[in-house]
């Protein structure tokens, strides 16, 4: 006896054979709203590690704390407890360069992220705009550019930071003499000068008259910042004077045949926020070590350690922890040391660190938010975060492979962690249990629908007028102002008109050239009261020259040191008549 089943049952027993297919059924019905799966979009941000990458970590823990395991699972518990100390299980990756990436800050409230790379250029990301599928800057600037109709020079950017103090104030460092204080959207605010390069003594010179390698701002006043040059200078700035710099700290090196100068390839200004020294320190090429008291005077050094790192090597990355006790420097000779500012003289710890300073200057290291660990990048793409006080590794995790990790940065609001590497990409590493907005809400946002105007190729660029003044004939071709360029008139433009520009049809108005500089009327006013001479534009050349005929005759001011010796000038005298008198003809010889 065969058994009826109702269609219902048969498709519960299809959905049980095969649970994927029930996927494709709609849950209810109706108009959905769209709610984004945080959970699922975080998860497709976690980062992948391999297993080998995986041991490595967990052996780098096991020689700090040797505990026995007794089952094969205790690497995934180790590597689950580095996340939750560390915000390094996920990742935000942004494409937004082109070229190697030097720097990268937050401002104080961590809405904001500026990138700076060799291309030239800074881009401004603004997390609170972003989603998952737009992760793209909001804004390109190159800082040295001057004009955008002008062709200048590009310069690579070295750091860009923003003020501690101000978020308004972002301090630019390029290959210039001159460092510039942009806005948080890019506009420039102010340029400081450059010195003058004929000038001996340094003291002299208003500005730097070579490249810039580092700055950093004040950790107190907001309007202050300092800059390293490589005219063996330190210069102190107020940003509401840019004609002049309020100090100026001259390095002398005792390299034989160095004549006194070198390079100042990083500074660092500490901040004395939990009871230490304010200091300034600054780092050479001839391998020194400089501390100058941040109050003041800078006439001499607090301390000094000549060879603290090899002569001739690029320091790059110099920081000083919140407690204003260590320094940590990273050296081009492969070593990372530690020093302690009460006792200065020698390191207190030495590690071994491959150095990428020589291809990239700018390759950095810095403090914890807490001053508890210290992180840097390596040759192998990893990210090194050490112990503070013996150096040793607490975590080495992948973020490039194969590509050096140059610019590292911890955001203490945040607990994220910035870095940039030399192919171009930035990657915010974060957790979601321990890490605060930034990323997270990047990641906690609905994808953006796509619409056509997303694509460029299927948008009308507006910036020549709207494709609306073309006039479309009979025959199919474009009249107008966007008329093709193959056409006669194109091909043709001087005919019709006359050898100074006019037209030879009476009945046509004369309409001059337009040029990129007559596009708007220049206020009448404002020139002929802040622009000299202006106002000879509009006179005859030769009447304004005559006016001044009868002046020059009676006070002539070249010839007046001859005017009593000068000779009477005689003249012919003719008729009024107007009648030319003819001279006698000569008698002609017979």
């Amino acid at each position: 006896m065969m058994r009826d089943e109702s269609p219902d049952q048969e498709l519960e027993e299809e959905e049980e054979e095969d649970p994927s297919f029930s996927a494709f059924f709609p849950k209810s019905f109706g108009k959905q709203s769209a709610v984004a799966d945080v959970e699922a979009q975080i998860n497709r941000t976690k980062r992948k590690i391999s297993a080998t990458e995986g041991i490595s970590q967990h052996t780098i823990r096991q020689d700090e704390n040797p505990q026995p395991t007794a089952r094969s699972e205790s690497d995934s518990e180790d590597m689950s407890d580095d996340d939750d100390e560390f915000p390094v299980s996920h990742e935000l990756v942004l494409k937004t360069h082109e070229r190697t990436i030097t720097t990268a800050t937050l401002d104080v409230s961590g809405s904001r992220l500026v990138t700076g790379s060799t291309d030239c250029t800074l881009k401004f990301h603004d997390f609170a705009s972003m989603t998952p599928t737009t992760l793209r800057a909001f804004r390109s600037v190159d800082p040295t550019a001057t004009k955008p109709s002008a062709s200048s020079e590009t310069h690579p950017i070295y750091q860009a930071m923003f003020n501690p103090l101000s978020a308004g104030h972002l301090l630019t460092i390029t290959a210039t003499p001159q460092a510039r204080i942009l806005s948080r959207d890019g506009e420039l605010l102010a340029e400081f000068v450059k010195g003058d390069m004929y000038l001996r003594d340094m003291h002299n010179t208003k500005g730097h008259i070579s490249e810039i390698t580092s700055g950093m701002w004040h950790p107190t006043d907001r309007d202050i910042c300092v800059t390293a040059g490589t005219d063996s200078t330190l210069r102190i700035w107020d940003i509401n004077h840019k004609r002049s710099q309020k100090e100026v700290i001259v390095h002398k090196s005792r390299v034989a045949g160095s004549g006194g100068r070198t390079r100042m390839t990083a500074v660092a200004w500490g901040s004395p926020s939990l009871g230490g020294n304010n200091l300034l320190v600054g780092a050479s090429l001839d391998g020194g070590l400089t501390i100058w008291s941040g109050n003041g005077p800078h006439s001499r050094p607090m301390a000094e350690v000549r060879d603290a790192h090899t002569r001739d090597t690029w320091t790059g990355g110099v920081d000083i922890s919140a407690d204003g006790r260590l320094i940590v420097t990273r050296g081009g000779d492969d070593m990372i040391k530690l020093w302690d500012t009460r006792k200065i003289k020698s390191p207190v710890t030495v590690v071994s660190h491959q150095s990428t300073s020589s291809q990239y200057p700018t390759s950095g290291i810095s403090f914890s938010p807490n001053s508890s660990n210290i992180i840097t990048g390596s040759q192998t793409g990893h990210l090194h975060i050490l112990n503070s006080g013996s150096l040793k590794p607490e975590l080495i995790t992948p973020v490039t492979p194969d590509s050096p990790v140059i610019s590292v940065l911890w955001h203490g609001k945040l607990n994220q962690i910035i870095t940039g590497s030399a192919n171009a990409e930035v990657h915010v590493l974060y957790s979601p249990k321990i890490s605060y907005r930034g990323a997270t809400s990047v990641m906690s946002k609905a994808p953006k629908r796509r619409h056509i105007d997303d694509d460029p190729n299927l948008t009308t660029d507006l910036s020549n007028g709207l494709s609306g003044d073309s006039v479309a004939n009979s025959n199919g071709l474009l009249t107008g102002s966007n008329q093709d360029s193959t056409s006669y008139t194109a091909r043709h433009p001087t005919v019709g008109l006359t050898a100074s520009g006019r037209s030879r049809d009476p009945r046509r108005p004369n309409l001059p050239a337009q040029t990129p500089f007559a596009k708007s009327q220049p206020d009448e006013k404002h020139v002929k009261e802040h622009i000299p001479l202006s106002s000879m534009r509009d006179e005859d050349p030769r009447e304004a020259l005559l006016k001044y005929a009868e002046l020059a005759e009676k006070d002539p001011i070249f010839t007046n040191a001859w005017k009593d010796t000068q000779p009477k000038t005689i003249y012919a005298d003719v008729s009024d008549d107007g009648e030319d008198v003819e001279p006698d003809k000569k008698k002609i010889r017979r």
